[in-house]
């Protein structure tokens, strides 16, 4: 069945929004240079009545040697990986693995009190559900996307679709599993139905990734800090410790895993893998089709958060780095928050746009004080930037910032900017319905866009 919107018109009024959110980071870059160097500090007062620096707007970079090391390149899988992937059996769609969601997320209000409380306190979650303890014991919540990103109406063929990504590593001193790195690391994504709001069921799918030679298929031992579905490509960030900064994966070639899958005799490594994914309860598994890299060195900033910007023109990927907490607060490191363009080439459907040099450049960039970030949202030219909790200080912040200002959503008597949700994690828009969905510890949630943009 072909998937709907993939070569969708986007609606009207678009590309007159996407100009002026353009035209309004123009107009204030200037202005920005000067008014960051010359910021004056604004204080909050925090739980403990202790006064915290507000940061300046974030800067804007324009320098080659700071663009130009978030550039990136493509490669497609190599070719004994993909022939170890074709060998699984004949591809499935997004379809077919909601036809085998068993499991089920609870509703709010059968949430414990633990999971609520992990939860933002301002804006408050309009829907949240939590998972089964036992099915995700010894793994850690990661990103989310839905198929508000993949296309425009908000549905990917006729279902509403969540995905949320959970990671693992080995138990210290335990021989990795087969089909895992070397550190016995997994990633694998929940794909939710979410047709049913009132009932919310899901199946797993393991992540595979290249190994290091090219020659072999393995779990992917990333942490999914970051995950995109835009058309029928998902684009997920690795770790550092991999060559590769985002890997693509085609949802539209999911396989089965484990005993169901078959696989062809003589397929090796794509046989262990998919039993590695049976012994982890995933059904299907994704490889990979291609993986971006970047040019600028070991040094460069690695995409840690991502998500989806509609209301730039082209849409584009929004980016940040891993910078750590400081302890002297947001004054301390710098964090890069940028864009990348995606293609409008009919052929390359999800891919990101290069040049004809084959480099996928940034759109623009900035740099932000404020650290720890792990989460990041950009629409119509704000940022909107989650970061989480202080050991022993309950919930995290929510930074919201432009060309002009930085503001954290506040709450509370005595206005602290402690509201967001406790692991700050990814944030995706889901432009039809206007929510934004993220999850914290276990529990996933929803709050309005427009929740976010008040001060």
């Amino acid at each position: 069945m072909k998937q709907r919107g993939r070569h969708r018109r986007r609606r009207r009024g678009r590309v007159l929004r996407g100009v002026l959110s353009g035209a309004a980071f123009a107009l204030t870059a200037a202005a920005t240079m000067i008014s960051a160097s010359q910021a004056t500090v604004a204080e909050y007062p925090g739980a403990a009545k202790a006064t915290v620096a507000k940061p300046p707007a974030p800067h804007p970079l324009t320098a080659v040697a700071e663009t130009g090391a978030l550039r990136l390149t493509e490669h497609p899988t190599p070719p004994a990986a993909g022939r170890l992937a074709s060998a699984l059996g004949r591809p499935v769609g997004v379809g077919a693995v909601l036809a085998e969601a068993d499991r089920a997320l609870r509703e709010k209000a059968r949430c414990t009190a633990r999971e609520r409380a992990a939860l933002p306190v301002s804006p408050a979650a309009t829907r949240a559900y939590c998972w089964d303890d036992a099915d995700t014991a010894g793994w850690r919540p990661g990103a989310v996307t839905t198929s508000g990103d993949a296309d425009d109406d908000g549905r990917w063929g006729e279902n509403r679709v969540i995905l949320s990504a959970w990671s693992r590593e080995a138990p210290a001193g335990r021989t990795p599993g087969r089909g895992a790195t070397a550190r016995g690391g997994l990633a694998r994504v929940a794909f939710v139905d979410a047709n049913d709001p009132q009932h919310l069921a899901y199946t797993w799918v393991l992540l595979a990734a290249p190994s290091p030679d090219g020659r072999d298929l393995r779990g992917l031992g990333s942490p999914v800090s970051g995950m995109v579905w835009y058309q029928n490509k998902l684009l997920v960030t690795a770790g550092r410790a991999d060559r590769a900064a985002l890997y693509v994966y085609d949802v539209e070639h999911i396989r089965r895993a484990g005993p169901g899958s078959r696989p062809a005799p003589g397929s090796g490594a794509a046989a262990r893998v998919a039993d590695d994914a049976s012994a982890h309860d995933c059904r299907f598994i994704l490889t990979p089709i291609a993986s971006y890299r970047l040019s600028g060195g070991a040094d460069a900033p690695r995409p840690d958060s991502v998500s989806l910007d509609r209301s730039t023109v082209p849409d584009s990927l929004a980016v940040t780095d891993r910078v750590p907490l400081g302890d002297k607060g947001e004054r301390e490191g710098r964090t890069r928050l940028w864009r990348y363009p995606f293609s409008g080439d009919p052929d390359r459907p999800g891919l990101l746009e290069t040049d004809a040099a084959g480099y996928v450049r940034a759109g623009e960039a900035y740099e932000s004080r404020v650290t720890g970030v792990q989460g990041v949202l950009s629409h119509r030219a704000t940022w909107y930037l989650g970061r989480p909790a202080r050991t022993g200080q309950g919930h995290g912040a929510l930074w919201r910032q432009d060309t002009e200002d930085a503001h954290p959503v506040r709450c509370g008597t005595d206005r602290t900017r402690r509201c967001w949700s406790a692991p700050a994690t990814s944030l995706s828009h889901w432009e039809s319905t206007g929510e934004v969905w993220s999850q914290s510890s276990g529990a996933l949630f929803a709050v309005p866009l427009a929740s976010l943009a008040k001060p």
